[in-house]
């Protein structure tokens, strides 16, 4: 990996920790010698499921984001708990999200969401074969989300509306139109 253009830390100040992330501000070196202030988010990562039906329509959850003051139709993911491979969080998500468990859960991608300022990587799975579970793991205390099954098309009507309006699910929406296409 190349470090042609590596800022040096100087000096790293942690200004917040929290239960999901920390923010920490670190003084760094530029390539051209100046100096420079960086304001940075630390994240464990988290996973994403585009998850199909037999049918194949995509399950996705509506749930309120307070960050944008809205609800929002997301396909389901959660943050990766400490020690916990990737496939692992996609498999538990899976089932608190939405009640089903999947016969195949394969890897599709793993992107950085905003490498300007965090460090969150999300790791990103197709499920099939999906199975109603009678008494499926429960979700977070403070997560609430109402389960949805759409079309391809419904989902592309969602995001003009913009009630798809998160990368990882546009994403995972074109993803399956390149498949089919």
């Amino acid at each position: 990996m190349t470090k042609k253009f590596e800022e040096k830390t100087i000096t790293s100040e942690s200004i917040y920790k929290g239960k999901i992330i920390d923010v920490r501000v670190d003084d760094v070196e530029l390539p051209n010698g100046q100096s420079s202030k960086r304001e940075l988010i630390d994240h464990p990562g988290a996973v994403a499921i585009i998850a199909i039906t037999d049918e194949n329509k995509i399950v996705m959850v509506e749930q309120y984001r307070k960050a944008l003051e809205k609800s929002i139709i997301e396909i389901p993911a959660g943050k990766l708990e400490p020690g916990e491979k990737p496939e692992i969080t996609a498999k538990r998500e899976l089932e608190e999200e939405t009640g089903y468990q999947a016969d195949t859960l394969d890897y599709v991608v793993s992107y950085y969401t905003s490498p300007g300022f965090a460090n969150e990587i999300i790791y990103v799975y197709e499920a099939r074969g999906l199975m109603k579970v009678e008494d499926a793991l429960e979700g977070d205390d403070d997560e609430f989300v109402e389960l949805m099954e759409v079309t391809l098309d419904e989902a592309l009507q969602l995001i003009k509306e913009q009630r798809i309006h998160d990368a990882k699910t546009i994403h995972a929406i074109y993803y399956l139109m390149q498949q089919e296409g």
